[in-house]
């Protein structure tokens, strides 16, 4: 792949995020990938085996190590069509990585955002109530904008998902294993640091969202020595809180390795961690760990295993969970072991094969994302075919014209339809050697209120373990649709159906990729953007229709341009399938492609005639097409299934 990396921190200033940049573009480069880094200057780095290419860039007036790059749009416009990337990695994106999505946007470039700095509490730990608004405004919008985002923790993507970001993945961080492991620990380094004593120790920046500070409270443990290691603004008032403290500075390479190896225990109070690096590297060093119990800690300290979790700022907490382990020589011993044994699969190689995966992922969102007539708030999701295999047995369809299968004549008799609904229950029944049941309840010209209402009411008491709900289209072309107002009410149906223990299928509505119909793109976007996340709250099924742009392209529409014609109730049943486990779903909607390759006969007359008009004089008179008529199965009816093999015994 041809990946372009750009990053807001990058060397001479070695932090974690710097730390990941240089892992990830050392593991990219020995896959054989193509990577151009762009990094803050003014320094360059002739050493790094990749181009390298530096922006302007200025220090933060009380921190100049950390630098604040700037770059106009237009010049990364130019950069980006020079390299031709086929994603763009930004780590730990800010002002720079707007800037880089702002470009890539303008390209249409798929972009991944590494959620790795968490500066939102950052903002308050410096006491900048006002830069914590800002900061978390800008923060969301900007993880809104990617097109996939990764965070490295559970906490990080709970902080993410608060701000309202969607396509959020967890993506950790790998460990160098064989430079942090037991065999540093240094005896003469121990005598020189600590004498006879057990050292507790620190490793990471020493700033305010650090909370090194709270370091104090293990003041007076006998027998005990206290080691910081690193560098930062806060160093010369914590020397002064902490004089007892052995202050080493900033450690690197096997320096730092023999460091941490030599800790009896390690300590990080720091409750902003989006991940916590340097608490990896301790266990992989075969340290325990005492940790507080928020934000990245959480996912990489077993408490009781190999470290403690202290209630976060209880200080009280924190040194008694020191004092245990202090105290007991076997348990650290344990501990020890257990920590080192947890991270031995967390490579970089490893993590680097996700990454990659993830960048896949990216670049087929951003193709869904560029046939979008209209973005929403929650953007679709890839849809994946499900591992579990279909299991129900009464299954019922609701909605209007489309699930009805007007249009979709193949092989039928005059008049008659069959629809994406009926094909998808003989898949269904496929799967079963068990009778299988249908019913299909929509009619068309039906709206949300008419689901809410009578198909509703009477699929409770058919009571299926299964019910699919496409509706909404109706009601969202209409002069004065309110599509919050809408999900409002399917909410409360899907709930009614999920208490009465069915299964849930639902399925987004969509629109022909036709100019007329995009004034109603936005709304149709909006409503679907609140139905993924009834699916999310009930534990429904998705078919999100908005994933799969096939289904607007003009060969999927029948002659009327507004319902589908077989080729579309086709793609959408084999779409469902995938989702509700069929096997080789995929390969069945390829064959019956190919058998069922005769068009749906030509409608007779002129559009303007035979649909518009008789369209028009119904709206004059009040009318629906759907009036008077009911469903085709009010009821169930049984479907055929495949039949047992019998095994003929010889003789």
């Amino acid at each position: 792949m041809r990946v372009l990396l750009l990053t807001e921190s990058f060397l001479p200033h070695m932090n974690g995020v710097t730390n990941s940049v240089l892992r990830v573009v050392e593991e990219l480069a020995l896959r054989g990938d193509d990577i151009l880094v762009v990094a803050p200057g003014p320094d360059s780095h002739p050493s790094l085996e990749v181009p390298v290419e530096l922006v302007r860039s200025f220090p933060l007036p009380q921190y100049p190590q950390v630098r604040v790059a700037v770059a106009g749009s237009r010049r990364l416009v130019e950069l980006m069509r020079r390299y031709r990337p086929d994603v763009i990695h930004l780590a730990s994106p800010f002002v720079l990585g707007w800037q880089a999505l702002v470009a890539a946007d303008t390209l249409n470039i798929p972009t991944v955002a590494i959620y790795q700095t968490d500066v939102i509490a950052y903002a308050q730990k410096y006491g900048l109530p006002r830069g914590r608004a800002l900061a978390a405004s800008h923060t969301a919008r900007l993880h809104r904008r990617a097109t996939l985002t990764l965070a490295p923790s559970t906490a990080a993507i709970a902080r993410l998902e608060s701000l309202g970001v969607d396509r959020v993945r967890r993506w950790g961080r790998g460990v160098d294993a064989r430079q942090f492991r037991p065999e540093r620990r240094s005896d003469p380094l121990r005598e020189r640091l600590a004498g006879g004593a057990l050292i507790v120790g620190y490793v990471g920046r020493l700033a305010p969202e650090k909370q090194v500070a709270d370091l104090a409270a293990l003041r007076g443990i006998p027998g005990m020595r206290l080691v910081i290691v690193g560098d930062g603004p806060d160093r010369a008032a914590l020397q002064r809180a902490l004089p007892e403290a052995a202050f080493l500075g900033h450690l690197s390479g096997t320096a730092l390795a023999e460091a941490v190896a030599s800790f009896d225990v390690f300590v990080h109070p720091g409750e902003s961690e989006t991940f916590g690096q340097t608490i990896q590297e301790a266990l992989a060093s075969g340290t325990p760990v005492v940790a507080t119990g928020a934000g990245g800690p959480v996912d990489l300290v077993r408490s009781s295993v190999d470290g403690w979790l202290y209630r976060p700022g209880d200080l009280g907490d924190l040194r008694a969970r020191v004092e245990d382990l202090l105290g007991d020589h076997a348990k650290r011993r344990a501990f020890g072991a257990a920590a080192r044994e947890g991270v031995a699969s967390r490579t970089w190689e490893a993590l680097t094969v996700d990454l990659v995966t993830h960048y896949e992922q990216a670049a087929r969102l951003r193709a869904i994302d560029d046939a979008l007539p209209a973005r929403a708030a929650v953007r679709p999701e890839l849809s994946e075919a499900s591992v579990a295999r279909p299991r129900w047995s009464r299954y019922v369809a609701l909605g209007d014209s489309i699930t009805e299968g007007l249009c979709d004549t193949s092989r039928m008799p005059a008049g008659e339809f069959r629809g994406w609904a009926e094909r998808l229950a003989m898949l269904l029944a496929h799967e079963r050697v068990q009778p299988f049941r249908f019913a299909n309840l929509a009619v068309r010209s039906r709206k949300v209120a008419d689901l809410t209402g009578a198909q509703l009411d009477r699929t409770l008491e058919l009571r299926p373990d299964l019910v699919s709900v496409l509706i909404g289209a109706n009601d969202l072309v209409g002069p004065s649709a309110d599509p919050d107002l809408l999900a409002a009410q399917v909410d409360a149906a899907v709930a009614r159906l999920r208490e009465c223990g069915a299964d849930v299928l639902l399925v987004t509505p969509f629109l022909p990729r036709r100019r007329t119909a995009m004034i109603f793109a936005r709304r149709f976007a909006r409503y679907n953007a609140l139905l993924r996340g009834i699916a999310r709250r009930h534990g429904c099924l998705l078919l999100d229709v908005e994933a799969h742009p096939a289904i607007g392209e003009h060969d999927m529409w029948a002659d009327d341009k507004v319902h589908l014609r077989s080729r579309g109730h086709r793609f959408l049943a084999y779409r469902a399938a995938e989702v509700l486990g069929v096997r080789d779903a995929e390969a069945l909607g390829e064959l019956d492609a190919v058998l069922h390759s005769d068009e749906d006969l030509p409608a007779p007359g002129s559009w303007l005639a035979r649909d518009a008009l008789p369209w028009v004089w119904r709206r004059l008179r009040g009318r629906t097409a759907g009036d008077g008529r009911v469903a085709k199965h009010d009821d169930y009816v049984l479907v055929p299934r495949k039949r047992r093999t019998r095994t003929r015994q010889p003789g």
